[in-house]
């Protein structure tokens, strides 16, 4: 399993994201300073650092190049509420794989933590196998984003895919529509929308309404 490591000091994206990556399949750590970022991630304990710039005692962009400098080659994603281009090109510049603005969504973080990670994996049959994963007859593979349904193969938006990434990573379990919106269109969405039910629906045409249970009063589960 993958270790990540979280430079965040604002706990609530900080939490919103180690769940998220927990339910991908991650393991993570988190810590809110710029000096404990720097002491883990050269440990080399952890595959992937995605780090906040304006921590509270060291900047995000001094962690970079003190990681940088001692030869840690841990890919590295900004992530940040800093948007400029010029932001954004140090931050590239000064080592960093990726650069992501906040707020973001995110579906497309893990996107982007999946492929730092591919281009640090060696390959190999337990590479391809970890781009799959199914329950009964339902398969998707992460990488051309295809939901195969016994012989027949499906087609997905964003948001289905990601939701049906969800619910095959966690089959049997009572997903709550508060877990899903996180996990799906990311902490900063209206918790009061009914998006929920209606990705369900379009999700529940593509694959057959009884795979995807309503469990009244708790959310959904796949079955």
């Amino acid at each position: 399993m993958s270790q990540i490591l979280i430079a965040e000091d604002e706990e609530r994206i900080a939490s919103f994201v180690s769940k998220g990556l927990k339910s991908a399949g991650y393991s993570s750590m988190h810590v809110t300073t710029g000096r404990d970022a720097v002491d883990l991630a050269t440990s080399g304990d952890f595959d992937l650092l995605i780090l906040d710039l304006g921590l509270p005692d060291i900047d995000g962009f001094e962690v970079l190049s003190t990681i940088r400098s001692t030869g840690v080659t841990t890919p590295v994603i900004i992530l940040t509420a800093r948007n400029s281009v010029t932001d954004t090109v140090a931050g590239l510049e000064g080592g960093a794989d990726d650069y992501m603005a906040k707020p973001f969504r995110f579906e497309e973080l893990l996107a982007r933590v999946r492929l730092r990670l591919r281009h640090g994996d060696t390959g190999g049959a337990s590479g391809a196998e970890a781009n799959v994963i199914g329950h009964g007859d339902l398969s998707l593979d992460l990488r051309t984003r295809r939901l195969r349904v016994g012989d027949a193969e499906v087609d997905l938006s964003a948001r289905e895919f990601t939701l049906a990434e969800t619910f095959l990573r966690n089959p049997g379990q009572v997903l709550s529509r508060e877990q899903l919106l996180s996990r799906v269109w990311g902490y900063d969405f209206d918790p009061g929308s009914n998006v929920v039910d209606v990705y369900v629906r379009y999700l529940r045409k593509k694959v057959g309404a009884a795979r995807i249970e309503t469990v009244r009063g708790m959310g959904y589960r796949l079955v």
